[in-house]
């Protein structure tokens, strides 16, 4: 695959920051002719005739395949220390009062500290909402929209985890339109997915987890409580103005929440490379607007992600094993940025969508090193629990690529066989979750799941055809094949 990967002479940090100088300064166009090699064989449909022939005659028949891709990603600012510069930011945007979004854990700790430090040194005026959950239900993201609309801000600044950051992406949206329902826009057919088509105000995100990437996305999560399920926002207006990466944010991270976050950069990373290609996604948009955020692979968000699963099998064990390896937090940190922008591209899929109910219909759990007052299913966990089961299935789609990410993860795939693909790289997952990352649940079970509940789990999954549609082939299934599938998926995720 050397099409799609970064010279070998570079640096690890010198690749991240090259990428990101990248998919900052090009265009959202669809830049199809960077295709080369073998990065190129999932798309070169798009240059024969055939393909060419269908462009032609989009016009007259809108809800044919996709055509063209966008790629959209906040900007980004990555240092140790980089989090003193935010007062500076918004006096820069003219910008005279904020709202501060954090939990009650971040509070007084350094990241929140440095940040309300930076704002009083340019004499910024704000006020902080701490009442962020972790893994937020509805009326948790209700009550932070309630008090953006009475504080009236000029501009949003998210100091904390994804749940963190998607709070204060809700929040600022609903700030914009005060007459609007949060289910206007949450994604159909749970919500009315309505298009966002006025400007929100300035969000600048500081993640203190290395794992969701929310400060690169237009995505925000929550707990739908009256479906049991987890649904969200996704548009490209959502994201940050400015996501500040700074290292030293995440250093007090304990060993626990270190493994659950990096699991998710991990599912990013693997769910987004092996989606279906962009061009096969239907139905294409009548107009740019309404193209979504998740569009499937492209030969860009590839290049994110693959290096951001790279990243994660080298670093992620070295940083959840050892709290003193600055390298490896800080490369982790760097691999959550990476694979936000691909995964915030390109989507994600089964692991995902499969996710959502297992957290949402927590029996009980809770994970070891939370420090919460309720049960909690970290959402690393809940993507990593299935993955083994969800790349068994995804593997016939594409071989190559399935074989060349249980490569990564330390297979030997050099007499591999195409058909063996889903279980080597199933066999490369169990051995990287449950002997190099300390003991994760054994499958659903461990999280007190039994065979009577796959029957709710898919319930709650169904409805996530947004993401469940990105997997190969998936998007053709009539609700009872996908039902079938997504059973047994979550029969064999049951114990490991």
């Amino acid at each position: 695959m050397s099409g799609i990967a970064i010279r070998a002479n570079k640096s690890l940090k010198q690749q991240a920051s090259s990428l990101l100088r990248h998919i900052q300064s090009h265009p959202s166009a669809c830049p199809c002719h960077i295709c080369t090699s073998s990065m190129a064989a999932p798309f070169k449909a798009l240059k024969d005739s055939t393909t060419l022939r269908n462009l032609s005659a989009s016009r007259a028949e809108p809800q044919q395949k996709e055509y063209a891709f966008e790629m959209a990603a906040s900007n980004i600012r990555y240092g140790p220390g980089v989090t003193k510069e935010v007062g500076m930011d918004f006096k820069n945007l003219g910008i005279e009062r904020v709202a501060l979004f954090t939990d009650s854990n971040l509070l007084n700790m350094l990241p929140v500290k440095t940040a309300v430090e930076a704002l009083e040194s340019q004499g910024i005026k704000y006020d902080i909402y701490s009442d962020v959950k972790i893994e937020p239900k509805d009326y948790a993201v209700l009550d932070a929209i309630k008090w953006a609309r009475e504080k009236n801000p000029q501009a949003y600044l998210a100091v904390g985890g994804g749940s963190v950051i998607d709070t204060a992406k809700i929040a600022n949206l609903l700030h914009t339109y005060p007459e609007a329902d949060m289910m206007d826009f949450v994604n159909a057919p749970l919500g009315k997915g309505k298009p966002v088509d006025r400007k929100v105000f300035p969000l600048i995100a500081v993640p203190t987890t290395a794992g969701t990437g929310s400060e690169t996305t237009g995505t925000a999560i929550f707990d739908l409580t009256s479906k049991k399920s987890k649904t969200g926002i996704a548009h490209r207006a959502l994201k940050p103005l400015l996501g500040i990466v700074d290292p030293l944010n995440t250093k007090s991270m304990p060993a626990s929440v270190k493994a659950s976050s990096g699991l998710d950069v991990l599912c990013h990373s693997l769910e987004s490379y092996t989606a279906i290609p962009y061009q096969e996604r239907v139905p294409r948009p009548t107009n740019p607007i309404l193209r979504p955020a998740y569009q499937g692979a492209n030969p860009i968000s590839d290049i994110f992600s693959l290096e951001a699963l790279r990243m994660t099998a080298k670093y992620l064990p070295r940083a959840f094993r050892d709290p003193e390896d600055f390298e490896a937090q800080e490369q982790m940190l760097l691999a959550a940025t990476l694979a936000g922008v691909g995964f915030g591209n390109a989507g994600v899929h089964l692991c995902h969508g499969l996710s959502y109910p297992i957290s949402s219909q927590n029996k009980g759990y809770k994970h070891a090193g939370y420090v919460v007052d309720h049960p909690i299913v970290p959402h690393g966990v809940s993507v990593a629990v299935t993955s083994p089961a969800v790349f068994k299935f995804t593997a016939p789609s594409n071989p190559e690529r399935h074989l060349q990410a249980a490569e990564i993860f330390g297979a030997d795939i050099t007499n591999a066989k195409a058909e063996s693909a889903g279980e080597i790289l199933s066999e490369a997952l169990k051995d990287f979750l449950y002997n190099k990352l300390g003991d994760q649940p054994h499958g659903i079970k461990a999280l007190g799941f039994t065979r009577d509940d796959i029957g709710s789990l898919v319930d709650g999954a169904v409805p996530q055809r947004r993401v469940l549609n990105l997997a190969p082939d998936v998007h053709s299934y009539d609700e009872g094949r996908l039902r079938e599938s997504l059973s047994n998926i979550l029969e064999e995720s049951l114990e490991f």
